[in-house]
């Protein structure tokens, strides 16, 4: 296997992802809080590039068959029914309902990284789930950071450093610049990722909104057995 890791996705054009397995990380929030979302029950998730899209696709959908959720600064969207907080996907509020998402980072990894052979959705507290299923998988991969407003951040590079460990563990021929400098970050800050959650920029920022209790569940490794797939345009739970 051989591992390409990007730091954000603007670094990487659409037809390189053509002939790989692709994995998107979006630690603080999108892909935790997509993990959260299946565990707690929700049908399908279609992530979208743009807030006008989401909106557009609520209309033809209908609002009683899908909930639309999302954030712009990491506050929910106004008119939207949920934000980018994971504990704001509770079972009652979504269990077996579709949901249109639209956040400033993490649906546009999405929407940019499905035209690849298959797209994973990993966070830290899915990790050996998605791990298992990439190790099982034997193309090559790319792993696209959303980053935040398309600039390095340290949180997606380290999660994704986590991913080439484990997956170096199993064989791995070829490594880019970037994947072997995340595997370096997460050696540097495996030992205390909360704290690296709260020195990074997105995560000071997210405490200054009042949100650090999200970044305790997105540090969590492991906390979920849950596989989200790309499937025809809308992810879904496949284990």
């Amino acid at each position: 296997m051989k591992i390409d890791l990007f730091f954000t996705p603007n670094e990487v054009k659409e037809e390189e992802l053509n002939n790989q397995a692709v994995l998107v990380i979006d630690v603080l929030r999108a892909s935790t809080t997509i993990a959260y979302a299946f565990h707690n029950g929700c049908k399908d998730i279609i992530p979208t590039s743009s807030m006008d899209t989401a909106i557009e696709l609520s209309r033809k959908i209908g609002r009683d068959a899908a909930l639309l959720c999302g954030e712009r600064e990491g506050r929910k969207i106004e008119g939207f029914d949920l934000g980018n907080s994971p504990f704001e996907y509770e079972a009652e509020k979504i269990k077996d309902k579709t949901m249109i998402f639209a956040t400033t980072n993490g649906s546009k990894a999405i929407v940019k990284g499905s035209v690849g052979l298959s797209l994973a959705v990993g966070s830290f507290v899915n990790f050996q789930t998605v791990a298992d299923y990439l190790n099982s998988n034997s193309n090559d991969l790319s792993i696209v950071c959303s980053g935040k407003l398309d600039q390095f951040s340290i949180e997606d590079a380290v999660c994704g450093g986590l991913y080439i460990d484990a997956l170096a563990k199993k064989g791995v021929r070829q490594l880019n610049d970037a994947a072997y400098a995340a595997l370096r970050l997460y050696q540097v800050y495996k030992d205390d990722l909360l704290g690296m959650l709260r020195k990074s920029s997105h995560g000071r920022y997210l405490i200054e909104l009042g949100f650090e209790k999200d970044l305790l569940l997105c540090s969590e490794v492991n906390s979920l057995q849950i596989l989200p797939l790309m499937n025809d345009g809308r992810l879904v739970r496949a284990l």
